[in-house]
């Protein structure tokens, strides 16, 4: 008779252990891979948040701009470094950026006033995505602003309302304007939502009397190719700007990115640890339990190699049995959680380290967020099942069939 077999029908001697621990194993894992997904999905869904809506993968400015964002410290021949790195594969979204004060009615608030080249904005960023009331920006409406979601409730702002925009242009002149609200968008990131007030860039250029020029050019990098490269690209095309990644720009957020991963494999960790403790509890009653039947099976010639594959054939059935069972219950939870997801509508405003949360929480599951659980299990449950299966493996069998 095959090790297998005996193994198969040794497991189900004991039906209530064996299934007990082939349940916790299984939860452990279903937990897991759903929780991987999660929290895979919540790290894309943040990443994703501050290269698609707000900061782009790289950022060209002037060197004296990140210290002192004046409306002065200009990115000059802009014209030129757009079409050197459009022709290298980057896609450019050009950004001016003035401080100034809004007001409607009797409210007003200091702003962030955004001049954006809308056609190249749209094809680079995806803010006109978190559109929430009204239209995004139109080249043929110079006047018409999309403010951001706090703003717009500071100042009592609605699609339709009359904006007063007061500020001081590069003349030294008061600039001001008045501006109707095309748009309000929804959850972009808290400095965006609290005091951006987007706008086309001629109209940026008229009120601000900035004839030539840009404060910034935002970045997404070539196709295929990583931040590094993108970057060590762009700063060879613009030798006199400064070129900077998304993690040099935010620190805090990519420091919080990687830990959030690592946070995974400590949670991994602990469950794991808990489950090989109950795997070796199991296994160690299965060993003492047939402490008798493993003596007679090396009195009459059983070699230890026989005992230790029969202790271990058993755990791997029982964690082929806890794998299958965890994945299939993991496939509609997973398919719930990466098209439906969790609502976050009641967290709506609360933000993360300046990002806001999204009103949706999608899942997203990959072969490694699928794998990584499952290789985990694997690793924690064998060691757990090393010191049952030499203590079988290595019984005399004159002391085992002496235990009662």
């Amino acid at each position: 008779m095959s090790v297998w077999k005996l193994a198969w029908r040794s497991i189900w001697r004991n039906a209530r252990r064996t299934l007990v621990t082939v349940a916790a194993m299984a939860f452990a894992l279903w937990v897991m891979v759903l929780y991987s997904g999660i929290v895979e999905g919540y790290l894309m869904s943040m990443e994703r948040d501050v290269l698609d809506f707000e900061v782009g993968e790289l950022q060209v400015a002037h060197p004296a701009y990140r210290d002192d964002p004046s409306l002065y410290n200009l990115l000059e021949d802009s014209d030129a470094a757009i079409a050197a790195l459009e022709a290298a594969g980057f896609r450019v979204a050009p950004r001016l950026i003035g401080g100034g004060l809004a007001a409607h009615g009797p409210q007003s608030a200091g702003v962030m006033l955004r001049g954006i080249d809308v056609a190249r904005d749209g094809a680079t960023l995806r803010v006109s995505e978190r559109l929430a009331v009204g239209n995004w920006l139109d080249p043929s409406d110079p006047k018409g602003v999309v403010l951001g979601r706090r703003l717009a409730r500071t100042l009592g702002a609605t699609p339709g309302a009359e904006l007063v925009v007061l500020s001081q242009g590069t003349d030294g002149a008061m600039a001001n304007d008045l501006y109707t609200v095309r748009g309000v968008l929804g959850t972009v990131a808290d400095a965006t939502d609290r005091t951006a007030i987007f706008m086309v860039e001629q109209a940026f250029r008229d009120l601000m009397v900035v004839p030539t020029a840009t404060h910034m050019l935002i970045l997404q990098g070539p196709v295929g190719s990583t931040l590094d490269e993108a970057r060590a690209s762009a700063s060879a095309l613009l030798p006199g700007a400064e070129v900077r990644t998304w993690r040099q720009l935010m620190p805090i957020v990519a420091q919080m990115l990687d830990g959030t991963k690592a946070l995974i494999f400590f949670v991994f960790f602990i469950v794991y640890l808990a489950i090989g403790i109950l795997v070796l509890n199991a296994m160690l009653m299965a060993v003492f339990e047939r402490i008798r039947e493993f003596g007679v099976l090396k009195a009459i010639g059983a070699s230890p190699g026989l005992v230790l594959s029969m202790i271990l054939a058993e755990t791997a059935l029982q964690l082929a049995l806890a794998i299958s069972i965890g994945l299939l219950l993991a496939i509609p939870a997973g398919v719930y959680m990466s098209t439906v997801g969790l609502n976050l509508a009641g967290l709506s405003g609360t933000s993360v380290v300046g990002l806001s949360l999204p009103p949706r929480w999608i899942a997203s599951f990959s072969p490694a967020s699928v794998a990584g659980p499952v290789v985990i299990l694997v690793i924690m449950v064998a060691m757990a099942v090393i010191y049952p299966a030499l203590k079988a493996a290595l019984i005399r069998p004159v002391q085992a069939m002496r235990t009662h």
